[in-house]
C-alpha cells in the first residue's frame, strides 16, 4: 500500500513538473514570432490545403491548450491564443491539430482503434473506480462471490481506459511527426522558429505518456487488491 502511494505521489508530481513546463514552453515559444506572418488559423488551412482536405473547418474555441481535432463534425478546434496568434507555439499546435485531420483522412489505424475505443471509454471511465471499490466492499461484507466478479468488471474499465492512454501515444506522436514533416518541407518556418515548434510539442507528448503511465499504475494496483482478496 505505502509503495503505491509513494508511486502515485512521484507520478502526480512528475505530471505537475511536465505540464507546467509544457506551459513554460508554448509562453516562450509564444514570443517567438513567424517570419511569414501567418497566424494559427491561417497555418491550419494552408496544412489541410497542402493535404487536399477540403471538409475540415478550422474554428476557434475557447480557453487555453484546448485545442483539438474533433472527427465528428470535422472541425480543428484552436484555442484563441493559437487561432489568432502569429508565433512558434501557434504553429506547432496548428498543425499537430491538423496532423490529427491527415490521420483520419487518410484511415490512420491507430486513430481508427482509438475513435472506436471512445464510445466505451467515456462511459466507464468515470465510474471504473467505483465499481472495483464496490466490488470489494460486497466481497469483504459477503464473502468472494459476487461482488468479487464486480470488482473484476471495474476492472475491466478501467484496463480499457488504460489501453486508451498506451493507443494515444502513437496517435499523438504521429500527429507531430506529421506536423513537423509538413513545416519543414513546405518552409512555413524558419530553422528557429522550427526548433522551437519541435520543443513545444515534444513537451507536449509528454503529458501523454505520464498520463499512460499514471493509468497503467493504477490498474495494477487495483488489479493486485481485486485478485489479492480473492485469496
Amino acid at each position: 500500500m505505502m509503495m503505491y502511494y509513494i508511486l502515485l505521489g512521484a507520478i502526480a508530481l512528475v505530471s505537475w513538473l511536465v505540464s507546467n513546463k509544457l506551459k513554460s514552453k508554448f509562453k516562450f515559444y509564444s514570443k517567438v514570432h513567424l517570419r511569414n506572418g501567418m497566424s494559427g488559423a491561417e497555418i491550419a488551412e494552408k496544412m489541410l490545403a497542402d493535404h487536399g482536405i477540403r471538409d475540415v473547418k478550422v474554428i476557434s474555441t475557447p480557453g487555453m491548450l484546448t485545442d483539438h481535432y474533433n472527427p465528428v463534425n470535422k472541425t480543428v478546434n484552436l484555442s484563441e491564443g493559437v487561432y489568432n496568434q502569429r508565433n512558434a507555439s501557434a504553429a506547432a499546435v496548428a498543425a499537430h491539430e491538423c496532423g490529427h485531420a491527415v490521420q483520419h483522412a487518410t484511415a490512420y489505424e491507430w486513430l481508427t482503434m482509438r475513435s472506436k475505443l471512445v464510445p466505451v471509454v467515456s462511459v466507464t471511465s468515470g465510474m471504473s473506480m467505483w465499481v472495483v471499490f464496490g466490488g470489494l466492499m460486497l466481497g469483504a461484507a459477503a464473502g468472494v462471490g459476487l461482488g468479487y466478479w464486480v470488482a473484476v468488471a471495474g476492472l475491466i474499465m478501467m484496463g480499457l481506459a488504460t489501453l486508451f492512454s498506451f493507443i494515444t501515444l502513437p496517435v499523438e506522436y504521429d500527429a507531430s511527426n506529421r506536423a513537423l514533416a509538413w513545416l519543414k518541407n513546405k518552409n512555413m518556418v524558419t530553422p528557429e522558429e522550427y526548433k522551437g515548434s519541435e520543443d513545444a510539442l515534444k513537451w507536449a507528448a509528454r503529458t501523454y505518456l505520464v498520463a499512460a503511465i499514471g493509468s497503467l499504475a493504477t490498474l495494477v494496483y487495483w488489479a493486485m487488491q481485486v485478485l489479492g482478496s480473492r485469496d
